[in-house]
């Protein structure tokens, strides 16, 4: 089955700001989840539908942990948005990857705490499968766009999500990379997850901006740095989109994870909470009918 695409943004409050959107406006949409991190400005580029979500809110208000990544979500769903692309601020775990390149993440690991992590729970109960996090179809899309570009873009790497809103110990940065982890950020999960369970494709372009605190001898983070690698990188980042944007197919294919939850949800029928599910009529309607 074939469909028009319509690409969700989540990054910062300036990324819709002069990007080149045909027919823009900002429309505010509301969420069974509570209040969004701001309202959506929506139009073309390339003829292709696109939704931005400011994750920070505008003007980066809102801190990493209280950010309402469900709201978000089931917003852009509302939408009508089909898939999903995150741009984030990233701190580097290892040598070769350098402030001001570009992250295709392909892993993540979560290490948040006390972040509404699903949209289901009592009286709904749904497991949905995140063994690959991100969606390779658009992970591939943004690394061509990148390239295009002439940016320096990694083909993969492990995304360790920190709760924050403090940058990482020496100690902690060093237990990441034995891990595995190749970047740090704070807000890519739940986001991914989120994602997941309401079946929109989800991919995270990383913008490494420091090299977080595991090199002895130097200086740990600097918010001052980070912010100065990021507006250095917008435009960039802007141009990445456009090229994305332009690299689309005109039809959308299906994708499996369109259909995440098609086995994903536990609870019999007769023992599911009605006023859950009509919180999950955007998210999961397609499931609960």
């Amino acid at each position: 089955m074939t469909g028009r695409w319509h690409i969700g943004v989540i990054g910062g409050s300036g990324l819709a700001d002069g990007i080149g959107l045909d027919d823009a406006q900002e429309i505010a949409v509301s969420s069974p989840f509570g209040v969004p991190s701001a309202a959506v400005t929506t139009g073309t580029l390339a003829g292709v539908r696109f939704t931005f979500l400011p994750r920070h809110g505008r003007g980066h208000r809102i801190p990493p942990s209280l950010v309402n990544y469900r709201a978000n979500i089931d917003v852009l769903k509302r939408c009508g948005v089909t898939d999903v692309i995150a741009l984030s601020a990233v701190g580097s775990l290892r040598g070769e990857l350098m402030p001001g390149h570009f992250v295709a993440v392909d892993q993540l690991i979560d290490r948040t705490a006390g972040r509404a992590g699903s949209f289901f729970g009592p009286g709904l109960v749904a497991h949905v499968s995140l063994a690959d996090p991100v969606c390779p179809r658009l992970r591939g899309g943004l690394v061509a766009a990148a390239q295009a570009e002439d940016a320096v873009v990694h083909d993969g790497g492990c995304y360790i999500a920190i709760e924050g809103p403090q940058f990482s110990t020496r100690a902690e940065s060093r237990l990441y990379q034995a891990w595995g982890a190749d970047v740090i950020g704070m807000t890519a999960m739940p986001e991914a997850r989120l994602a997941r369970e309401a079946e929109l494709p989800y991919a995270l372009l990383g913008m490494v901006t420091d090299y977080d605190s595991w090199r002895e001898h130097e200086a740990g983070v600097d918010a001052a740095e980070v912010i100065a690698v990021m507006h250095r990188n917008v435009a960039l980042a802007q141009q990445v989109v456009r090229g994305f944007a332009r690299s689309l197919p005109q039809a959308r294919s299906e994708s499996p994870l369109d259909r995440a939850l098609d086995h994903a949800i536990m609870t019999a029928p007769a023992a599911r909470d009605r006023a859950l599910m009509a919180r999950l009529d955007a998210v999961a309607g397609r499931v609960l009918r």
